[in-house]
């Protein structure tokens, strides 16, 4: 059984139901933790911590961008995330270099081992998207990933 059917329904047309039902910080993570949740599954298989999945998905489509962007991204503290990416490059999934403009910047980037494991990891995430989505329809799909991101820009913090 899909986890998102065992989430409460409230309707336009039902009267409103307990105030957590209804509040828009815990849908938002309801849902996320019931999606990701299913996918991680899927991580989980391939031995891959979920992580490094996280860092995999950033740097998929060969980025470069420095270790406090992908933190940012990957929601973890700079600290963890650097530890993780440490880890990465002694498997070889991730290349780091000092970035040439401003040499206090370490900038990383997947490897070729690194970008030939996250490509299967990303179409089945696509895969799994689909099916989360499915049954909302393509126009309501597109709204809600424009509205989410309107949210996040509304309330991500300033960039340094």
């Amino acid at each position: 059984m899909n986890a998102l059917a065992a989430a409460p329904r409230n309707d336009r047309n039902e009267a409103p139901g307990p105030f957590i039902d209804d509040y828009l910080a815990y849908l938002l993570a309801r849902a996320s933790h019931l999606i990701s949740a299913e996918f991680h599954v899927f991580v989980r298989r391939t031995r891959l911590p979920v992580l490094q999945w996280r860092v995999l998905a950033t740097l998929a489509d060969g980025q470069r961008l420095s270790i406090g962007e992908v933190a940012a991204i990957v929601l973890i503290p700079q600290s963890t995330l650097t530890r993780v990416a440490e880890r990465m490059v002694r498997s070889g999934l991730l290349l780091r270099a000092v970035d040439e403009a401003d040499r206090r910047i370490t900038r990383v980037r997947l490897s070729a081992k690194g970008l030939k494991l996250a490509a299967p990891l990303v179409q089945q995430a696509r895969a799994h998207e689909a099916a989360v989505v499915q049954g909302l329809g393509t126009a309501d799909a597109k709204a809600l990933k424009r509205i989410l991101r309107r949210l996040i820009e509304q309330h991500a913090p300033p960039q340094a």
